[in-house]
């Protein structure tokens, strides 16, 4: 990995969104949070919203899109939450999606996601379906809406992947499972791999217009994400980790999410991958950092980053 200096930003684990967007003044700023309906992204899509964020809900469920969206006007006072519909899976609704976006765009938060399907699912293209979800349509998306990222000043990329990035790199000659058996786990890891490969490219394409890009870890939280995990869980020994996992708040969970889309602290700063609110060690360093797992280095690799990149764009071609 390149070498420079270690962002730290004094914020930790227990950091909640609100505290690190406390002294932050987004008016004037637009805002993408995908899923912003469950999970992290509600509270990702409340804390940009109270710093004074245009904040839009791009979710798959408008009805409890608009739920959310009515609940963080109330707790804000910000009225100008918006929600949309979105499929990442659906090549037409993305296109859909970017095409009713006018004007620019400050923040796009790649947050939505599905983990461990217990069993193989494919997209109607043949694409396995959480590297479908949680890289390809976030692909297709930020390349829809990347006139309107570039118009903006200052725009930031915010890629939401996870520890699960260490169980795999992107295997590139069997990406969707054609030959290889299907492991939920390894599927999953692959595709957070994706999102930070994708940060990592983005940034190195985009930066000179003035994007920048990063992924994050946001740590374990309880919410519709852990969802397969019963029927993926096999070993007794990975359901009694899972179980005893230190989970945190969503309000916790969403600090990295938005200290990257938001915070001062990061200004300029791209391609790199943060777990509690700091710019994390590699994986095999990572116990210097306390609770922090790190990042493989096939996460940052940036000839991975290219090549998947490339296989992408001919994926969406195809």
């Amino acid at each position: 990995m390149t070498q420079h200096t270690r962002v730290r930003t004094g914020f930790s684990r227990d950091t909640t969104a609100d505290e690190v967007l406390r002294d932050v003044d987004l008016a004037g700023k637009r805002a993408i949070v995908t899923g912003g309906a469950s999970g992290i992204g509600i509270e990702t899509a409340r804390s940009l919203a109270r710093a004074g964020a245009e904040v839009t809900l791009a979710v798959r469920n408008t009805e409890a899109g608009q739920a959310v969206a009515a609940d963080i006007t109330a707790t804000t006072g910000n009225p100008g939450v918006h929600v949309a519909p979105l499929e990442l899976t659906a090549p037409a609704s993305v296109a859909s999606f970017a095409d009713s976006w006018a004007g620019p765009l400050h923040i796009l938060v790649n947050n939505a996601g599905v983990m461990a399907l217990p069993e193989l699912r494919r997209t109607t293209e043949g694409w396995e379906y959480q590297f479908a979800t949680n890289h390809l349509g976030h692909f297709r998306l930020a390349l829809a809406l990347h006139p309107a990222l570039a118009a903006a000043e200052g725009t930031r990329i915010v890629a939401v992947s996870s520890s699960g990035h260490l169980a795999s790199p992107i295997v590139f000659d069997d990406i969707h499972f054609t030959h290889r058996p299907y492991d939920p786990w390894a599927a999953y890891g692959q595709s957070k791999t994706a999102s930070s490969l994708f940060a990592v490219e983005a940034h190195r394409r985009w930066s000179d217009q003035g994007i920048t890009a990063n992924a994050l870890m946001p740590g374990g939280i309880r919410t519709g994400l852990q969802r397969h995990l019963d029927g993926a869980a096999t070993d007794p020994e990975q359901q009694r980790i899972f179980d005893d996992y230190p989970w945190r708040t969503a309000q916790q969970g969403a600090a990295t999410s938005v200290l990257l889309a938001a915070s001062p602290l990061v200004e300029g700063i791209g391609g790199r991958y943060f777990e509690n609110c700091n710019e994390v060690l590699p994986s095999d360093l990572a116990s210097a950092d306390g609770d922090a797992d790190g990042v493989a280095a096939h996460a940052l690799d940036p000839e991975a980053a290219q090549r998947l990149w490339k296989v992408s764009a001919q994926l969406l071609a195809s």
